[in-house]
């Protein structure tokens, strides 16, 4: 009976080495494809995440500076002179006692722009950063009232969270009316 046995195990079909060999290779071709398929969505999902932080930051600090400019009463260089017509790395906000983030007095805010690296500015507000990763630093031009408008402020917000790939460049770009200012 063992024999009996013996012969019907040694008749009995099973994969020879080279078969499980090449089963394994294509088996491990599928799920590395499969990997990197993987980890590509991941950085892809990263990398958006990343750069819609960077654009929302810009939205937040755009809408702070609207807000602070329609109460302020002014605006003028750093230095305190007035604001040429070309775009310019800084400004001064005179926010009136009255304006919710003045704190109850007269009060004088920088609007400023600093270089991170070459490629890379920051906007600030008091020397707190409040958006990143612009792709430039004269993002402010100033325009004075006349006897047609108010004063004007064209914020021109260029971000780009990888600075090498221009065509990723998002724009947030608004003129701000000075409402408190008169008309000449």
């Amino acid at each position: 009976m063992t024999a009996r046995v013996l012969s019907r195990l040694r008749g009995q079909g099973g994969y020879s080495l080279i078969e499980l060999v090449a089963v394994m290779a294509i088996f491990l071709m599928i799920v590395g494809g499969l990997t990197t398929l993987f980890t590509s969505g991941a950085r892809a999902e990263v990398d958006m995440n990343r750069r819609f932080e960077a654009q929302q930051h810009a939205r937040m600090a755009m809408d702070k500076l609207r807000r602070e400019l329609h109460c302020s009463s002014g605006i003028t260089a750093t230095d305190g002179s007035a604001l040429p017509t070309s775009p310019v790395t800084a400004i001064r906000v005179t926010l009136p006692s009255h304006c919710p983030t003045a704190g109850g007095a007269t009060t004088n805010i920088v609007y400023d722009t600093a270089q991170v690296t070459s490629v890379r500015f920051q906007v600030r507000r008091a020397g707190v950063v409040i958006a990143d990763y612009m792709t430039n630093d004269d993002v402010f031009t100033y325009t004075a009232e006349s006897a047609a408008s108010r004063a004007l402020l064209h914020v021109d917000l260029p971000v780009n969270r990888n600075s090498n790939e221009g065509w990723r460049t998002w724009r947030l770009v608004d003129d701000i009316v000075l409402r408190n200012t008169l008309r000449e």
